[in-house]
């Protein structure tokens, strides 16, 4: 359980901390922090949990990592559901929390509420096939870098700092494209309060970031497993 709260209390951090950042900061008139404001909050919201509860939990806040972890021995099948509910109700309680303090302000227009989407829901107006094949490359190489980052041959106290970076990458790329997911949690967290369009296209962004997480998991392995 403990293990659980963990990842709850995570996951809501990263939600209201990058998602945060996307619907208030971003959206200040002249003062805003742009893309790479936002890119460098959900960074920082990973790289600090990492240090707060990576001995804990392992820090996963995605659902998708938890199942590239499984791929690799590295988090148990069973344990595998509690953490995905733990990762989903976080996420909705960091997209609630955010959604309460956001709507405070007076004639206040939320828009999209940091949802991802395609089509007329991506910022750049970016078609469907296009936000997929993104959405899996950059989940693949996300998992990637957890993997080789968090190896027992890696310099562990630097792994937080790497995985951050790598998400601020991710962040960079692709939120011209998809308002960057690699997350089902904080998609699905998001479109829940923005509902409409958002809720009909987060299946692409609950079903992408698995098929990455998936391969990137094995294309580790192919690459670190020793003989």
């Amino acid at each position: 359980m403990k293990k659980l709260l963990a990842e709850f209390i995570g996951t809501a951090w990263l939600v209201l901390g990058g998602c945060g950042s996307a619907v208030l900061a971003a959206a200040v008139p002249e003062h805003g922090i742009h893309f790479v404001g936002v890119a460098l909050a959900f960074g920082l919201s990973v790289l600090t949990m990492a240090y707060a509860i990576g001995h804990i939990s392992g820090c996963h806040l995605n659902p998708a990592v938890s199942i590239g972890m499984m791929m690799t021995g590295r988090l148990q099948p069973k344990d595998l559901p509690g953490y995905v509910v733990a990762q989903l109700l976080g996420g909705v309680t960091g997209a609630g929390l955010l959604h309460f303090i956001a709507s405070g302000k007076p004639g206040v227009d939320l828009g999209n509420f940091a949802c991802n989407g395609y089509d007329a829901l991506s910022p750049g107006g970016y078609g469907m096939m296009v936000c997929l094949v993104t959405e899996i490359v950059l989940t693949a190489g996300f998992l990637f870098v957890i993997l080789g980052a968090t190896d027992e041959r890696a310099p562990a106290a630097l792994a937080p700092v790497a995985i951050g970076l790598c998400l601020t990458l991710i962040h960079l790329i692709s939120i011209p494209i998809t308002n960057t997911s690699v997350n089902p949690a904080r998609s699905i967290a998001t479109a829940l309060f923005a509902g409409g369009a958002a809720l009909t296209q987060v299946w692409l962004f609950i079903v992408a970031p698995v098929i990455g997480a998936i391969a990137g998991a094995h294309l580790y392995k192919m690459v670190a497993d020793q003989d």
